[in-house]
């Protein structure tokens, strides 16, 4: 898979229904190849952006190219393009074999080589075997690769995919990501994926466009938007996140003395330039990184003492929702359930101490 060279250009895309801005003068580019994903909530702007790539919505201002070549004048059935939507969008009239080989009607392909495109289609989506198959015949997620075979069979430069699991339950979902990642670096075409689900798209997706008011938050891998958000609004939306409002004190060596209010002062890593002293900050801690111990800990780790307020178990891990005098909501420890408990309801009201390395807090601008 080559990803040196950028297949899409976004460049000052605005697209305005009256008074409401559903994309805000946004400018990125996705690489050739790329798995790429559109992440936020709803009304957030990101399925906007994919119909504008689509042909579907023309942009208010800015360009789009693909693949060297500005989009603005080309109708979306003429662009190196192709989409699969949520809905099983199959013809219920037609077969398996029929549905996949409607994609290939306007390359006038013989029978035969019409018959070997849709036979390896067939294979790429491990159903081989199921082309005479109506899609009443078929489960929900059987649909949906139907549907992405079509899709690909046409060879677009560009798959374009609008919340294409978010119509199946849990398990399936989980099932279809794995098979949608494993076929998308079989065929090499770049992926342009739109979801709401935080999980889906870090499992998914080379890259990460979080989205918030029709602008783009922040970029990046998924580890670098785990563990390194630039924002709050990211923190939050990617996962759990706790808040501690603080100042920031005396940095030396990568290092922050962050003063937090009545909760002392907590010690914390600097990524590139550290804000000035005096500058108000937010530290931000996932519920992994906190350790939870009924003792106060020692002197080299940070530590806040509260009180247990709420359990919630989920088999693997249990969440413990810790009150802390001072905190506006409580802050969450995500623990490992490494031997049988119950439902840990006997914790509620217990006094604890919450500890973390310096390193496992990430400074956020105020």
């Amino acid at each position: 898979m080559t990803q040196g060279d950028n297949i899409i250009s976004i460049q000052s895309v605005s697209k305005h229904f009256g008074p409401v801005k559903a994309v805000d003068d946004t400018s990125f580019n996705i690489k050739r190849g790329e798995f790429f994903s559109l992440l936020g909530p709803s009304g957030c702007g990101k399925t906007t952006l994919l119909r504008i790539l689509a042909g579907f919505e023309l942009p208010t201002s800015g360009e789009v190219t693909i693949d060297g070549q500005p989009m603005s004048t080309v109708p979306p059935h003429a662009r190196p393009t192709n989409m699969v939507f949520q809905s099983y969008a199959i013809f219920p009239h037609l077969n398996v074999r029929e549905n996949i080989a409607y994609g290939l009607r306007k390359r006038r392909l013989g029978k035969a080589e019409t018959a070997r495109i849709v036979e390896q289609a067939l294979e790429l989506i491990k159903m081989p075997g199921y082309g005479e198959r109506r899609s009443d015949q078929l489960s929900g997620g059987q649909r949906q690769r139907v549907a992405l075979a079509r899709a690909l069979v046409c060879q677009p430069k560009v798959l374009l995919l609008d919340e294409p699991l978010g119509a199946l339950d849990k398990k399936l979902r989980e099932e279809m990501q794995i098979e949608l990642r494993q076929i998308q670096r079989t065929v090499g075409i770049t992926f342009v994926f739109v979801t709401h689900d935080q999980e889906e798209a870090l499992t998914l997706s080379d890259r990460i466009a979080v989205m918030s008011r029709g602008k783009v938050l922040q970029i990046d891998h998924s580890t670098r938007l785990y563990e390194a958000p630039n924002c709050r609004e990211v923190a939050e939306f990617i996962g759990t996140m706790n808040i501690l409002p603080g100042t920031i004190g005396e940095v030396s060596h990568g290092r922050a003395n962050v003063a937090a209010g009545t909760h002392g002062a907590f010690e914390a890593r600097t990524d590139g330039s550290a804000p000035r002293p005096g500058t108000p900050v937010l530290i931000a801690i996932r519920p992994e990184k906190l350790q939870m111990s009924w003792e106060r800990p020692g002197l080299s780790v940070n530590s806040l003492a509260g009180k247990v307020g709420a359990v919630a178990y989920f088999g693997d891990r249990s969440h413990f929702y810790v009150d802390v005098e001072g905190c506006e909501k409580p802050l969450a420890v995500a623990l490992q359930n490494g031997e049988r408990r119950l439902d840990g309801s006997d914790l509620v009201g217990k006094p604890v101490w919450l500890s973390w390395e310096p390193d496992s807090a990430v400074l956020l601008p105020a």
